[in-house]
């Protein structure tokens, strides 16, 4: 049976919160990481916009939006019960407003912005957070569901683009929810390294569902691969 393919990038939030849910649900795909200044042509033959992520499902259909991937994958196996935590109204918001603010304060010379101004903007956004966690603790109720997931990446970004400045607000509960999602070993693995792809190289299949380590990947030969996967680097134990 053919693996669905999943070309994607580490550092991207859409791709971050693809991923995740995907690990959450169990489902075995291959993944492709991108390099953004060399875009695979398979990639965009199927998705011309160019643009992570994109699963190519195994009966070949194309899903190129990550809420969509996200939808995708936990309508298949939602381990977590994450479906149940969806707020498409917030997550648009995060997508819309939020991001559009986000983009201006990390990247002022691409925009010609005033950072301070949208980072003051985007904080009203965070506000909006800190209220629902600490009325439920979490975004969509008491437990993790694919608000938070789809969320957090872009906080996290929010967060770095100044540590001290983010430090210092009174976002108490924010700042816990944030640290205990980025601190999850679920999102640790769902960050480790991949070399970028190149075709006719070794091929890195994901199953999932959730490890105690890294989760393991087999190449082309068979084996079974452990550890951080880069290049020819990861470790090999026969299946």
């Amino acid at each position: 049976m053919v693996d669905p393919v999943l070309y994607s990038f580490r550092r991207c939030p859409y791709a971050m919160r693809a991923r995740w849910a995907l690990a959450v649900s169990g489902v075995r795909y291959e993944l492709r990481e991108v390099r953004l200044a060399d875009k695979p042509e398979a990639m965009l033959s199927i998705s011309p916009k160019g643009t992570v992520p994109v699963l190519q499902t195994a009966d070949g259909a194309v899903i190129d939006e990550s809420l969509s991937i996200m939808r995708w994958a936990l309508k298949s196996h939602d381990t977590q019960n994450w479906l149940a935590g969806d707020d498409p109204a917030l997550i648009a918001s995060n997508d819309g407003v939020f991001k559009y603010h986000l983009d201006r304060y990390k990247y002022p010379d691409r925009h010609g912005s005033d950072p301070t101004e949208h980072r003051r903007l985007g904080l009203l956004f965070l506000d909006e957070l800190e209220q629902r966690i600490g009325a439920a603790g979490q975004l969509g109720g008491v437990k993790m569901g694919l608000a938070d997931a789809a969320i957090v990446p872009f906080v996290r970004q929010f967060a770095a683009v100044d540590r001290d400045w983010f430090d210092a607000q009174p976002l108490p509960w924010l700042k816990t929810w944030l640290a205990g999602h980025l601190a999850s070993d679920l999102f640790e693995r769902i960050m480790y390294r991949v070399a970028p792809w190149r075709p006719g190289e070794r091929v890195v299949v994901l199953h999932g569902r959730v490890f105690a380590g890294p989760p393991p990947a087999v190449d082309q030969s068979g084996e079974e691969l452990t550890g951080t996967v880069t290049g020819g680097s990861a470790k090999r134990r026969r299946k």
